[in-house]
C-alpha cells in the first residue's frame, strides 16, 4: 500500500515494507517488517490534452528515508530494527543510522522531523533553496495527518494485513527479498 502527500516540490510518500536483508548486521538475519517513510521530489507535468485531462505526477528520488521496522517474527510495536537515513545519494540511501529516540517512540521522533525542518535540511545535507517555505508549512501543518496515517499502517502490519512477503510459487515459497512501493 502506498500513500502520498504532496506540497508544492517535495511530499511524503509512505508504504508497508517486508524485508530480507541480503547482507544483514549481526543479530539481524530474519526478515524485517513495518513502514517505509520518504521524503521526496514531486513534480506535476503539464496538462496533456484539455484543461479537464488528468495532470501526471512524477514522484521522483529521495531526499530522506526512515523505516521503522521490526523482526518480522517479533511482538508488535518493538520497533527492534527501527532507523534511517540521513545521506540519500541519488537513489540510494546511506547506511543505516540507529537513533535511541527513533526506536523508543518513532512517532513524535518523526513529527519533530517535520516540525523542525531546518534541522532535518542539516541533517539530511539538503539544500535549503530545494525545499520551499510552501514545503516547510505543507509538512509542518500535515504532520498529525501523515503520523495518523503511519500509526494506521503500523496497525495494519502489526495485524498481518500489509508488510507481508510475496509468495509467487506457492505456500512457504517466498520469492521476494523486498515486499514495497518504496
Amino acid at each position: 500500500m502506498l500513500y502520498a502527500f504532496a506540497f508544492e516540490r517535495v511530499g511524503v510518500v509512505v508504504s508497508d515494507l517486508y524485508f530480507r536483508n541480503p547482507k544483514p548486521l549481526h543479530g539481524q538475519e530474519s526478515p524485517e517488517r513495518g513502514v517505509r517513510l520518504e521524503l521526496r521530489v514531486f513534480e506535476s507535468g503539464e496538462l496533456p490534452g484539455s484543461i479537464y485531462a488528468a495532470r501526471p505526477i512524477t514522484i521522483g528520488r529521495p531526499l530522506w528515508r526512515v523505516d521503522l521496522l521490526q523482526d518480522a517474527n517479533a511482538a508488535p510495536n518493538t520497533f527492534d530494527r527501527t532507523h534511517h537515513h540521513p545521506n540519500v545519494v541519488g537513489w540510494e540511501p546511506g547506511s543505516r543510522t540507529f537513533v535511541e529516540e527513533l526506536s523508543d517512540d518513532p512517532l513524535p521522533w518523526l513529527a519533530d522531523k517535520f516540525t523542525n525542518i531546518s534541522s532535518l535540511l542539516k541533517e539530511a545535507g539538503i539544500a535549503p533553496e530545494e525545499i520551499s517555505a510552501a514545503d516547510a508549512d505543507g509538512l509542518r501543518n500535515a504532520a498529525p495527518e501523515i503520523m495518523g496515517t503511519v500509526r494506521r499502517m503500523l496497525e495494519r502490519v502489526w495485524a498481518g494485513e500489509l508488510g507481508q512477503p510475496k509468495d509467487d510459487m506457492g505456500p512457504g515459497t517466498v520469492t521476494s527479498m523486498r515486499a514495497s512501493w518504496l
